[in-house]
């Protein structure tokens, strides 16, 4: 009787033990497996930020298995009012919740709110409860435009050419300032004279036919205010050439240029590789160059007493800036390649010195393709000089330049057929006349005089 007893409750107690662990198993596998999660949802909102309060904004509540429940809060120093509170049929993993000001509840002129949002998941931890995050932000209420008023501007500008403008913008909270055109491209402008006052260099590509450009001021809510920049607009008729490919000029330069490039061209037909090295690689020579004379720096400025560029002693003009060239091969018939030249070349004797007019940086120092060892300096305000086709560079990256130093020699590295200085000038990554920039008169009408101008007005 008592061994039957014992054989009894020793397989009881082992039924139990059996038992204990499969229901620690399943707790273990259950609390493991995806409904158990604990991760918290993720809100997605900073600490603090500007509300433009007419205009709601979104915040991001997301979750690896789903969101259950969201509820949103403002308060001010005297109430708290609930703007949402929003329970899922259908649990989504993302929810972009809208924070629109309330129509009624605070006074108006209150700037200073918090927003409070909590987010509850669909997990079964916390006996069911699922997971739960609380996120709280700072709000500051700003309804105000930022104030902007045009000064002064260069009284035109031409088709491939430049033109400044000097106006107002001032915001407590200012987080955008630039120039909007009508050719997608935006200019940056430069702190001038005195606070909230700015300059900027535009240009006018050469291949836009039309031209118009505004100020646009963005503060950190989102207020935008614009402004219409006004310039008497001068169309401009630019040279067309048509350049005879000969057989020594394509099995020669456009040889050797090719060769910098054999993955793509060493497939290529003789005059296929013009088309290449006429095309393509001048256009990413051209983009190295937009590269380095994009920026501007922010450094505040008084003057831009600039002075006419003269690169060469006695050079003389043997290329025009904005010259339409089609090469053709044996007749005018079989045009080959067409492109734009960006600059103005200029000759005097073999090798001679390149002097920089105007102070400077050299931000780049290097060979170029088409251009073959060049050199690009930045003068200030966006504007830059480009010296191509040297057979020497007297500076590297980094060196200062004043006036009247000679920084490189004339050569004819890269597509040139002879001794001579390819030059540009550059306004913020646009190649721009540099027939503007050696003349006098019209550096001191459009530049110098619009700054004393402006300047003037500022001091009123």
């Amino acid at each position: 009787m008592n061994k039957g007893i014992k054989k009894a409750s020793s397989l009881g107690s082992f039924i139990f033990i059996l038992f204990l662990i499969g229901t620690i198993i399943g707790i273990y596998y259950a609390v493991k497996s995806p409904a158990f999660e604990k991760n918290k949802p993720i809100i997605n909102l900073p600490i603090e930020r500007f509300w433009n309060s007419h205009k709601p904004f979104n915040v991001t509540i997301s979750d690896d298995q789903g969101l259950k429940r969201i509820r949103a809060y403002l308060s001010d120093k005297k109430e708290r009012i609930k703007i949402a509170d929003i329970t899922f049929k259908t649990p989504p993993k993302t929810y972009d919740l809208k924070i629109k000001y309330p129509k009624i509840g605070f006074e108006y002129g209150d700037n200073d709110l918090r927003l409070t949002i909590l987010a509850t998941d669909t997990s079964k931890w916390n006996f069911f409860k699922g997971n739960s995050a609380r996120r709280e932000s700072r709000l500051k209420i700003d309804n105000k435009k930022p104030d902007l008023f045009s000064l002064t501007t260069s009284y035109g500008i031409t088709r491939g050419g430049s033109a400044l403008a000097i106006f107002k913008a001032t915001d407590e909270n200012l987080k955008e300032l630039y120039i909007q055109t009508n050719f997608g491209k935006k200019f940056e402008p430069t702190p001038f004279y005195k606070e909230g006052y700015y300059a900027v260099l535009l240009a006018w590509p050469l291949k836009e036919k039309r031209f118009s450009a505004k100020v646009v001021a963005i503060d950190e809510a989102g207020n935008k205010t614009r402004a219409r920049l006004s310039f008497f607009l001068k169309s401009r008729k630019y040279r067309t050439s048509y350049l005879k490919a000969k057989d020594s000029f394509i099995n020669g330069k456009i040889a050797d240029l090719a060769e910098d490039e054999p993955e793509e061209t060493q497939n290529l037909t003789p005059t296929e590789k013009l088309r290449f090295v006429n095309e393509v690689y001048r256009t990413k020579n051209d983009a190295l160059i937009k590269k380095y004379t994009s920026k501007v720096d922010h450094n505040i400025i008084e003057e831009f007493d600039i002075k006419p560029f003269y690169p060469l002693k006695n050079g003389k003009v043997v290329g025009s800036f904005g010259d339409h060239r089609y090469y053709y091969y044996k007749d005018k018939e079989n045009i080959i390649s067409e492109s734009y030249h960006l600059g103005i070349d200029l000759a005097s004797i073999r090798m001679d010195d390149i002097l920089i007019t105007n102070p400077g940086v050299v931000v780049y120092a290097n060979y170029n393709g088409i251009y073959g060892n060049s050199l690009i300096i930045y003068h200030g305000l966006g504007l830059y000089t480009v010296y191509g086709h040297c057979s020497t560079l007297l500076k590297k990256r980094g060196d200062v330049v004043k006036a009247s130093q000679a920084a490189a020699k004339t050569g004819a590295t890269g597509l040139a057929l002879g001794d001579h200085l390819h030059f540009s000038t550059m306004v913020q990554g646009i190649f721009v006349r540099p027939a503007e920039w050696m003349d006098s008169k019209w550096i001191r009408t459009n530049i110098i005089d619009v700054i004393n101008t402006a300047k003037k007005m500022i001091d009123k």
